[in-house]
C-alpha cells in the first residue's frame, strides 16, 4: 500500500475540487454572510500566508477566541495546514482559567472576535508568550480597545498572497488542541494529530454514526471552541455539506430562525438549547420540518424530551457520547435493524442510551475489582477506551496522565452499563455516582425519570452524606414556569414511586430557579453540593432516610 499521510490538507483540497460552488452561511455581526467553498479556500490560503508572515512556524500554538462563524472555520484549516497547532479557547471560562490555558499551551498569536476583546484585554498583561493579537470583524476597522498594536483580520487577508506552498506534513503532526473544562483543578490539554482528525471524520460520516451527507445543511450549535464542535466542521468541509454557523451569542430564537430560513437538515448541540427551542417550535412560531435529525451530546437527553420532539415535532433526537480526550465521538445510539419490532416506548428508552461503539474503536467496562462486567444492562463499571482518535496522554501533564491512561487504555471516569446488544448507558460520572447502603444509585437515571414529570423543566440529583447509609440522593428541581408554586416536593416523590427502586427515591427535593452549569452546558454538581451542604449536615443526625418536606 502507498505510504500516504492522512492530513487536513487533503480535506481542504477536496472541498475546493468537488464542491467549490457549495455554500457556507454565517450569522455575522452585521447580518447573514454567505460565500462558497471556492471563496473559503482562497481566504484560507491567504490566512495561511498571514500566519507565515507573522513568524508562525511548525508546532507553534495559535489561539482562537471566537464564536461559531466562517472566520473560525478558516482558522480551523489555515492553522493546521501551515504546520501550526489550532488551539481553541473556551470563551466561557473565567479569566484565571483562560490565563492558565494560554500560558500552559504557550500560544504565540491569538485571533479574537471583536465582541470578545474586553475578555482578552482584561488578561493581556498576564500572557507573556503571546506576541500578537488579531481582531476578527466584518469590517477592516478595529474597535477601540486597550490592546497594544492589534491587527485587523480582514485587512491582513486583503493584503495577503492567494497562493500557498504547503509545508511537509506528517499525519502524526499535531493539528489542534483543546483543554478539558475542569470543575476542580486546572484544565488538562489534549492534542489532536492530523491522523486522528481525519480518521474521526471518516467515522463521523458513517451511516450508523452521525450519517452526514453532501446534501445536508448542518448547523453546529455545539461550540467550535470545545472539542472541534464534535468534529462536524471538518467532516462537513470534506463532504461539501452546506454549513450554517450561528455566530455571536446565539439565542433560542436565532437558532429556530436559522433552521427555518436556511432549511437546516441536521443540527447538533447540548440538551439546554433543545429545551429552549422546543416551546418556540411547539407554539408554531417557527417551522422545524426541514430537520431530519438533531444530534444531542454533552449531557443526556431525557426520554420525555426525546418523546416530545419525535411525537409533537416529528424530529428524531440522536444521542451521541464523547469526551475532549476522544476527539470526541465514541458512542451513537441508533437502533439495529433487528429491533424493528420493539415497542415505541422501548425505542425511546433505547434512544436515551449513549449507544453503540463507533467502528474503529475498542472499549471495555470494568468493575471495582478491575474485571470486566457482564453485559446485562444492570451491572455498573467504568468505561475504558482505546483507538486511533483516543488521546494517549495529557499535554505536559505526566502526573494526571498516569492516573487517566492505563496500559494503553483511557479511563473515562464514566460509570456505565452495557446491555446484551452492546448499547452503553451512562449511569454517572464516577465522582457523581451515589452509594447508599452498599448499593449504587445512578443520578442520571433519577434525573431523567424526574424530568418525565410534566411540571419539571430540569432536575439534577446529588449525593449528600448520611451517617447510616453513607450517602443519600437529594433532587434539585427546576419547574416549568406555569407550574411554579403549584407542585410540592411530595408530588415529585409520589411520581417516582413505582418508576425507581425504593432505595433510589430521594430524601429531599429542593426547588431552585436554575441548575448551575459548566462552560459547555453540563450540570455543575459541585456547585450544588456546596450550596446544599447545610441539608447534608441536617441528615447527619438522621438514622433513616428522610422523606421530602414541601
Amino acid at each position: 500500500m502507498m505510504a500516504y499521510d492522512l492530513t487536513l490538507q487533503a480535506v481542504l483540497e477536496r472541498a475546493l475540487r468537488l464542491y467549490s460552488k457549495k455554500e457556507i452561511i454565517s450569522r455575522d455581526f452585521s447580518g447573514i454572510f454567505r460565500y462558497t467553498y471556492g471563496d473559503f479556500y482562497k481566504r484560507t490560503l491567504r490566512l495561511a500566508n498571514v500566519l507565515q508572515d507573522l513568524g508562525i512556524t511548525k508546532g507553534d500554538r495559535v489561539g482562537t477566541l471566537a464564536w461559531n462563524n466562517h472566520r473560525h472555520l478558516e482558522l480551523y484549516f489555515a492553522i493546521p495546514i501551515s504546520g501550526a497547532v489550532l488551539h481553541t479557547l473556551n470563551l466561557r471560562l473565567g479569566p484565571e482559567q483562560l490565563v492558565y490555558i494560554i500560558n500552559h499551551a504557550e500560544d504565540k498569536v491569538i485571533f479574537v472576535d471583536k465582541d470578545l476583546l474586553p475578555l482578552l484585554q482584561s488578561i493581556r498583561d498576564q500572557l507573556p508568550t503571546v506576541e500578537q493579537i488579531i481582531v476578527m470583524s466584518d469590517t477592516l476597522e478595529i474597535p477601540p480597545c486597550g490592546l497594544a498594536n492589534p491587527l485587523s483580520y480582514e485587512a491582513l487577508l486583503a493584503g495577503a498572497r492567494e497562493t500557498f506552498s504547503y509545508p511537509d506534513l506528517s499525519e502524526w503532526d499535531p493539528a489542534a488542541m483543546c483543554y478539558t473544562t475542569a470543575t476542580t483543578g486546572s484544565p488538562k490539554g489534549v492534542v489532536y494529530t492530523h491522523r486522528a482528525l481525519v480518521l474521526h471524520c471518516l467515522a463521523a460520516c458513517l451511516p450508523d454514526c452521525l450519517n452526514l451527507h453532501e446534501a445536508d445543511r448542518v448547523l453546529p450549535f455545539v461550540p467550535m471552541f470545545h472539542v472541534n464542535a464534535w468534529g462536524i466542521p471538518f467532516a462537513c468541509t470534506w463532504l461539501g455539506a452546506t454549513q450554517v454557523f450561528p455566530g455571536a451569542r446565539p439565542q433560542a430564537e436565532d437558532i429556530c430562525r436559522l433552521i427555518e430560513d436556511h432549511k437546516v437538515t441536521l443540527a447538533a448541540g447540548v440538551p439546554t438549547i433543545w429545551m429552549a427551542t422546543y416551546p418556540l417550535w411547539e407554539s408554531g412560531k417557527y417551522d422545524p420540518s426541514s430537520l431530519r435529525e438533531i444530534v444531542n451530546g454533552g449531557s443526556a437527553a431525557s426520554v420525555s424530551m426525546i418523546r416530545n420532539y419525535r411525537e409533537k415535532l416529528g424530529v428524531p433526537i440522536l444521542h451521541a457520547y464523547g469526551m475532549t480526550e476522544t476527539t470526541p465521538v465514541v458512542l451513537v445510539s441508533r437502533p439495529k435493524s433487528t429491533m424493528e419490532n420493539l415497542s415505541l416506548e422501548e425505542k425511546y428508552q433505547l434512544s436515551a442510551k449513549q449507544g453503540l461503539l463507533v467502528p474503529g474503536l475498542e472499549m471495555k467496562v470494568v468493575g471495582e475489582d478491575g474485571r470486566e462486567i457482564p453485559w446485562d444492562g444492570k451491572t455498573m463499571g467504568e468505561l475504558l477506551l482505546r483507538g486511533p482518535w483516543i488521546a494517549k496522554e495529557y499535554y505536559k501533564d505526566p502526573v494526571r496522565s498516569q492516573d487517566s491512561f492505563t496500559e494503553g487504555w483511557l479511563r473515562t471516569g464514566d460509570i456505565v452499563t452495557v446491555d446484551s446488544e452492546g448499547y452503553v448507558g451512562i449511569a454517572d460520572r464516577s465522582k457523581d455516582l451515589i452509594k447508599s447502603g452498599g448499593e449504587w444509585i445512578s443520578s442520571l437515571d433519577l434525573e431523567n425519570t424526574i424530568m418525565d414529570h410534566p411540571a419539571v423543566l430540569e432536575a439534577a440529583v446529588i449525593a449528600i452524606p448520611h451517617p447510616k447509609w453513607d450517602e443519600r440522593p437529594l433532587a434539585c428541581v427546576v419547574l416549568k414556569q406555569d407550574y411554579e408554586g403549584l407542585v410540592e416536593a411530595q408530588d415529585i416523590l409520589d411520581f417516582l414511586r413505582g418508576k425507581a427502586p425504593k432505595l433510589w427515591i430521594p430524601d429531599q427535593v429542593e426547588f431552585i430557579e436554575a441548575i448551575p452549569r459548566t462552560s459547555v452546558g453540563k450540570f455543575y454538581k459541585a456547585a450544588l453540593r456546596a450550596r446544599f451542604a447545610e441539608a447534608a449536615s441536617a441528615l447527619q443526625t438522621s438514622e433513616a432516610p428522610l422523606r421530602a418536606k414541601a
